[in-house]
């Protein structure tokens, strides 16, 4: 936070601890990405998707630790590695064995006959399905290549469909590699593996704003990332206990504050579609205040889509940060069709003037605009941003609560000199914290949870979990593995 007109600048000691740590991180590498020999060919037929279901609560525990052993150190890999394999691997699949292509695939390798398939979400350039099959479930998200596709028809013109822009090659860089930073950090989504899909997207439900299926071509090239089922987004999650709003929000800011430490992370887009919860195991009753309000509702929380987020690997000295560039379109700033859309104008609205004033959405239409310390950059760190859509988590927390009134009012009661520093609306004169570890040490300090809770006494990690997708090949060589069925010879 670079500062020192007003009350709300990090401290000299937060600004040295945020410039100068080496924060540990594990150096586990992601397990080899197989590249079996796959013939692409177009699908059969048109698949359609089922209406989403709300998923069975998966039974696991909440992770809750702070702190990571440090595994034997390993040479860092070069940004520039890690980079090149999903831009690559369909025009040469010769590279070099340190760095596996992604395996090409077709639609019915990813989703054949006989999985079942919902739409969950869909963004700007990427949709998102659930995908369930006799191996597990995940979550499939399907980002459109910059790759040639059929020109609208003079109808879809008429309509005024507009095509989803396809993400460039370098966006898709810098998000994937901050997944694998944030990997083993609990409550960050898990990836299980990424694949070329390189074929025609079947859709027959699509959205106003994603063309036909029948304007891709078999040149058409998508990134599919396979991500573990997360459960179910906090916009679609019934609010209705007190333990429910101190574990999402506190989970949050753990998470963010470990993200921080770690890869100087920040989220830049953490709305209420990409906080998924579920619950993995039975709630318990809050007992008295003195025993803090932390653990109670069994809920755990998984943080998603990093399409907009910052990083930086601290393992490399003078590394570069990766970090999407949100001047590449102001409508994100100048939009109101949304709550979340007062958070990206205050965000850059902090950027541009390094304090809490939000300037409206007419006074972004500059982009890289000169600021207090000189022309606005993304790749700056700005922790600030975290407490900025935390204070957005409190306030959906407070305004969707469907609960017990008495329990909302004790919530807010309690909670009431956090929101004081949390408020990004408040008075000039009113300190506010710096970044989300500062929301957790104000949590421990008043009380609301343990330390040995914050340290992880009571936590198990989540392991990684397998991919669900295999190819036909693959299938074909695992059914004289499987115990044949007995069938009775007995006639009817």
């Amino acid at each position: 936070m670079a500062s020192n007109r007003s009350a709300q600048r990090l401290s000299e000691k937060e600004k040295e601890k945020h410039s100068t740590t080496k924060a540990r991180r594990s150096k586990k590498q992601l397990p080899p990405i197989e590249t079996p020999d796959v013939e692409v060919a177009p699908p059969d037929q048109d698949k359609p998707l089922e209406e989403p279901t709300e998923d069975a609560p998966l039974v696991e525990e909440p992770p809750l630790d702070t702190t990571k052993e440090e595994e034997e150190e390993e040479p860092p890999t070069k940004p520039s590695e890690v980079e090149q394999a999903p831009i690559e691997v369909v025009e040469d699949a010769t590279q070099e064995a340190e760095e596996p292509p992604l395996r090409t695939l077709t639609w019915d390798d990813v989703c054949p006959p006989g999985d079942k398939i919902d739409k969950i979400a869909e963004a700007s350039y990427a949709e998102v399905y659930r995908v369930r099959n006799d191996r597990g479930t995940s979550i499939i998200k399907v980002i459109r290549l910059p790759s040639p596709i059929k020109p609208q028809t003079k109808a879809q013109v008429r309509s005024g469909l507009v095509d989803e822009e396809p993400h460039s090659e370098e966006d898709i860089q810098g998000e994937l590699q901050i997944s694998e930073w944030l990997a083993d950090i609990p409550g960050f989504v898990i990836y299980k593996e990424r694949y070329v899909k390189k074929m025609k997207r079947q859709d027959p439900d699509r959205a106003q704003f994603y063309p036909s299926p029948s304007r891709y071509l078999d040149d058409t090239r998508f990134l599919v990332v396979e991500l573990g089922d997360a459960g179910t987004a906090l916009e679609d999650w019934n609010l209705t206990t007190e333990s429910q709003l101190w574990d999402i929000f506190l989970l949050q800011a753990i998470a963010l504050a470990r993200a921080e430490d770690l890869v100087m992370f920040e989220h830049r887009d953490l709305h209420e579609g990409n906080l998924c919860i579920r619950q993995v195991k039975p709630p318990k009753k809050m007992g008295s205040p003195s025993k803090g309000f932390f653990g109670f509702s069994g809920l755990d929380i998984t943080i998603l889509d990093y399409g907009l987020s910052r990083g930086e690997d601290l393992s490399i000295d003078d590394a570069k940060p990766v970090a999407y560039d949100l001047e590449k379109d102001l409508g994100i700033f100048t939009s109101t069709h949304a709550p979340q859309c007062k958070v990206y104008r205050q965000m850059r609205s902090f950027l541009l003037r390094a304090d809490r004033t939000c300037l409206p959405p007419e006074a972004h239409d500059t982009p890289y605009a000169k600021g207090i310390d000189g022309p606005l950059s993304w790749d700056a760190y700005a922790p600030y941003t975290n407490v900025l859509w935390l204070a957005y988590l409190y306030e959906y927390l407070t305004e969707h609560f469907a609960g017990d009134k008495k329990e909302l009012a004790r919530f807010k009661k309690e909670t009431r000199e956090m929101w004081k520093y949390l408020n990004p609306d408040a008075d000039e004169s009113v300190p506010c914290f710096g970044c989300a570890a500062d929301v957790v040490c104000f949590a421990v300090e008043a009380g609301w949870m343990r330390q040995e809770q914050l340290n992880g006494a009571e936590e198990s990690f989540v392991e990684r979990e397998d991919s669900i997708i295999a190819t036909r090949e693959e299938l074909r060589e695992e059914m004289p593995e499987r115990t044949p069925v007995r069938r009775s010879t007995r006639k009817r």
